[in-house]
C-alpha cells in the first residue's frame, strides 16, 4: 500500500507557499490604496473606538474580515472555472482589496493586544519567518525590481499626463 502522506503533505505545502506569494505580492500592490484610505478623518474616530478594545475582542474584530471575505477566492477560481474570466478577476480582486486593507490597518490598530495572545503570537511569529524567507528569495528579489519598474513607469506617465494633458480625440 502507498504511503500519500509524503506527496500529499508536499502539494498542502506548496499551495500554502503559493497562497502567501499572492497575498504578499497583492499586498504590495495594494498598499498605496492602504495609505490614502489609512488618512481618512472618519477613520481615526473609529480607530479609537478600536483601540479601546480588549485582546479577545480585538482578535475577533481581527479575524471577522477574513472570514468573511477568504470565501470569495474559491467563488472566484469557480468563476473562473466557468470561464467568466473577469468576474472571477473582479471578485478576487475585490475581495483581495478589501481584505488587505481592513486587516492591515487592524492589526497596526490592534497589534500589540494581539501579541498578548499566546496563540496568535506564536501564529504570527511563524507566519513572519516564512514571509522573511520568501523576501530573501531571488525570485521575490526580482518581482520587487519588476514592481519598481512599474511604479516608476507608472509615475512617469501620470506626470507626463498632469504636464502635458491627457490626449483628445480629434
Amino acid at each position: 500500500m502507498m504511503n500519500w502522506k509524503k506527496p500529499l503533505r508536499s502539494v498542502v505545502g506548496a499551495l500554502a507557499m503559493a497562497y502567501v506569494v499572492v497575498d504578499v505580492l497583492l499586498g504590495l500592490l495594494f498598499r498605496p490604496l492602504y495609505r490614502y484610505l489609512a488618512r481618512l478623518p472618519f477613520l481615526d474616530r473609529l480607530a479609537a473606538s478600536i483601540r479601546k478594545l480588549k485582546p479577545y475582542p480585538s482578535l475577533a474584530l481581527f479575524l471577522l474580515p477574513i472570514i468573511i471575505l477568504e470565501p470569495a477566492k474559491p467563488i472566484a477560481a469557480y468563476a473562473l472555472a466557468e470561464g467568466h474570466v473577469y468576474f472571477a478577476v473582479g471578485i478576487f480582486a475585490g475581495a483581495e482589496l478589501l481584505k488587505l486593507v481592513i486587516v492591515e490597518r487592524l492589526f497596526q490598530i490592534t497589534r500589540d493586544k494581539l501579541m498578548s495572545i499566546p496563540a496568535f503570537a506564536w501564529a504570527y511569529g511563524r507566519w513572519k519567518l516564512v514571509s522573511d524567507w520568501l523576501a530573501s528569495t531571488g525570485i521575490w528579489r526580482a518581482a520587487r525590481r519588476l514592481a519598481f519598474r512599474a511604479r516608476s513607469t507608472f509615475r512617469r506617465w501620470r506626470a507626463q499626463l498632469i504636464e502635458h494633458g491627457a490626449p483628445t480625440r480629434g
